[in-house]
């Protein structure tokens, strides 16, 4: 017998699955009662045991649900057999928030519709499995945008970017997901559905007095903004990308008590999103890109204020050790040469209602980095055609010989990218990223 004093745990992999006793007969009435599909099978729960992460947490089982009565229902006989619940979208979290040992929700295969996009106030009304390029794609015929559009916008779902509080390269146009949510239509784990967003302090004493289950959702809320709001006033740090934690700066007074932005980030732990209304900004027509290249990454973070005071709509930062590692690969080798040299770079986009106004904004941030980083290179890449040269912001080349007043318009009406500046003129795609 051993005599070591370490207690011993139960075995890791004894998860929910494996000891959640009601599986089966919790499965049985799933079936019965909702339209959508339910996958308690191996090769189901196997497949949704992880997400775009190292995490892996195999699952009750999975319920992908047709509409909103098909949650009503799961939730109300998870409820009853105490069974967990995830809810999921494309499953790219990184840091596991797409995985656990619950009955996990799939809204991306059947609930992913959207209203029609009210172009006066800027919104439009989503349900949480509409993939986000779809919203884009629907908004920018009106020359709008859902603002926040992480690296995964061709798959991930609204619902998984408000669960995880979302950026992307354009969140200077517009900010994160928690700036773009006017209101969320929720389900929780006791049954309780309501609409959320702004509160006026009328309308909270209103929602209080009224007393029931809202009643006292809102009151508790209000006591936690009473309690912590000059923590939180004083504590709270002011930067752009706070994505972290829950958003009690919210539900200040001066935030307008919204219950919508306070629960955005906080992954489906207090409530279940049914529908969302998003805020869409404009977004303008014509881009211009401007790669900075720098001998280090370091130096390339050091000059981003300078380059924030540009405006730019849109901003990434690139360590040259990525493109190490696709060179030893031999993979993109071309679209890589279409870089500026260096080791640390920063991709910069600017947009207008004019390709030609866009172009201007890029030679302004071209030549002042002749002041503000002498050792920096840098490119412009315009649409539609191509013209290529290059030189460091401290030794200017011979401009182009065309500009962009003698220059002929191109198919889709805009000036072609012979623009006389320091850096060279490359054409580039003039879809999003």
């Amino acid at each position: 017998m051993s005599t070591s004093p370490f207690v011993v745990l139960p075995s890791s992999h004894a998860r929910a699955h494996d000891t959640f006793a009601a599986s089966d007969e919790l499965a049985s009435l799933l079936r019965e009662q909702i339209r959508g599909e339910v996958r308690f099978d191996p090769a189901s729960k196997a497949l949704y045991s992880t997400d775009a992460s190292n995490y892996r947490h195999i699952p009750i089982g999975v319920v992908i649900p047709r509409d909103e009565a098909d949650v009503i229902a799961t939730v109300a006989l998870c409820r009853r057999f105490n069974a967990p619940v995830l809810t999921r979208g494309a499953g790219t979290s990184l840091a596991g928030q797409g995985c656990n040992a619950a009955v996990v929700l799939d809204f991306s295969k059947y609930m992913n519709g959207m209203g029609e996009i009210d172009v006066e106030n800027r919104t439009v009304k989503v349900q949480p499995g509409i993939v986000l390029d779809r919203v884009r794609d629907a908004a920018e015929k009106l020359h709008l945008t859902f603002a926040p559009d992480p690296a995964t916008h061709s798959r991930c779902t609204i619902g998984g970017m408000i669960g995880n509080n979302s950026c992307g390269v354009h969140g200077l146009m517009g900010g994160k997901t928690v700036d773009n949510i006017a209101t969320l239509d929720l389900l929780l784990y006791d049954g309780t559905r309501l609409t959320v967003g702004p509160t006026t302090e009328a309308e909270l004493a209103a929602h209080i007095a009224n007393g029931g289950r809202t009643g006292e959702i809102y009151a508790t809320l209000k006591s936690l903004r009473d309690t912590y709001s000059t923590q939180v006033r004083e504590k709270f740090p002011n930067i752009p990308r706070r994505v972290s934690g829950f958003n009690l700066d919210e539900l200040l007074p001066e935030n307008s008590f919204n219950v919508a932005r306070a629960l955005v980030g906080s992954e489906g732990t207090c409530a279940i999103i049914l529908s969302a209304t998003l805020q869409l900004v404009q977004s303008p027509p014509c881009r211009t890109l401007v790669g900075v290249g720098f001998p280090d990454v370091f130096l390339a973070a050091d000059h981003v204020p300078q380059i924030l005071e540009h405006k730019p709509i849109g901003f990434e930062g690139m360590d040259g050790l990525l493109l190490d590692a696709m060179r030893r690969k031999g993979k993109f080798v071309e679209e890589l040469a279409l870089l500026p040299g260096g080791n640390g770079f920063l991709i910069v986009e600017f947009g207008a209602d004019t390709q030609a106004e866009a172009n201007t904004k890029a030679r302004a941030l071209v030549a002042s980095l002749k002041t503000i980083a002498p050792e920096a290179t840098s490119r412009i890449y315009t649409p539609p055609k191509r013209k290529m040269s290059g030189a460091s912001a401290s030794q200017p080349s011979a401009p182009p010989p065309s500009s962009p007043a003698s220059a002929p318009a191109g198919k889709d009406g805009r000036t072609p990218p012979s623009i006389p500046t320091n850096s060279a003129a490359i054409s580039a795609p003039s879809s999003r990223s």
